[in-house]
């Protein structure tokens, strides 16, 4: 891994932290609803990332494709309607948990393998993550589960679409601005429940605009320097960097228990990743 594609990922990991703070701050603190949220956030995410295109001097039209368009809706409506009934760590759980295992499933479909101290890396920050959602977490509702389990597998989907990318921004772009038609029919279908509020549509538009749409170009430009299963195992560096934010911001309890885990995750991240550099 290059200096450069371990800076833009970890950029890209603080994002992908952010946008779960939004979210659950928008969700619990505000009045905005769950379609409202995501249709700001998409709405937001592609005028914005229209606005970076526009301002380079090459090319600026987009591309993308109507499956990244989807993928990436997917994740975004599930995720939103998931966070109303799930607390956060359950629902970090279970997003970075499908994220890592479909795209760990994609690489060993396309040829890659572990090596044996990767999977204990692996099974080190697998075992972290429970570690860190164990406390407090109760029994989570199945509904909201699915829908995370869902959102976590379109991301993971479209992470693996990036990875083509030839222009990560104008592909981020393009995905971006195709789901607006598909937002719309979101919209017009939830159109008795829709409500809002100053400070919901303020952190719909943080996470549309700056956590989203700069933020996934960024990790677009990341991809092409990561093998898949590196891709999934990074991503599980989020759920920490999301408890320890909220910690901070949300007023979450900080516990040895959740310092512990922490080091679990980011050590077997560390083995995976290290590993994989030296095959």
């Amino acid at each position: 891994m290059t200096a450069r594609t371990l800076m833009l990922t970890v950029i890209a990991m603080l994002a992908f932290a952010g946008n779960s703070l939004l979210c659950r701050a928008a969700l619990r603190d505000s009045e905005i609803d769950p379609a409202s949220f995501t249709a700001l956030r998409l709405l937001s995410g592609a005028l914005v990332l229209w606005l970076l295109l526009s301002l380079r001097q090459r090319s600026s039209v987009t591309s993308g494709n109507w499956k990244g368009a989807v993928a990436l809706f997917t994740y975004a409506a599930a995720f939103s309607y998931a966070y109303t009934h799930l607390d956060a760590g359950a629902g970090a759980l279970l997003l970075f948990g499908a994220v890592q295992l479909s795209m760990i499933t994609w690489g060993f479909f396309k040829g890659e393998r572990l090596q044996r101290l990767q999977v204990v890396g692996l099974m080190l920050a697998l075992g972290g993550v429970v570690a860190l959602l164990l406390p407090g977490t109760g029994t989570p509702s199945i509904s909201a589960s699915l829908l995370m389990v869902l959102a976590g597998v379109a991301w993971g989907a479209y992470s693996l679409l990036g990875k083509g990318a030839e222009d990560p921004l104008a592909a981020t772009a393009g995905n971006f601005i195709r789901t607006l038609p598909i937002m719309a029919v979101l919209c017009l279908l939830a159109l008795s429940g829709l409500k809002w509020d100053s400070a919901g549509v303020v952190y719909a538009l943080l996470s549309g605009g700056v956590m989203s749409g700069i933020g996934y170009a960024i990790w677009y430009a990341a991809l092409p320097g990561l093998a898949a299963i590196q891709a999934a195992s990074v991503q599980l560096s989020v759920p920490l960097l999301t408890v320890l934010a909220g910690s901070v911001f949300l007023g979450e309890a900080l516990t040895s228990q959740l310092l512990i885990a922490g080091i679990a995750i980011l050590g077997g991240i560390a083995l995976v990743l290290r590993l994989k550099h030296n095959a």
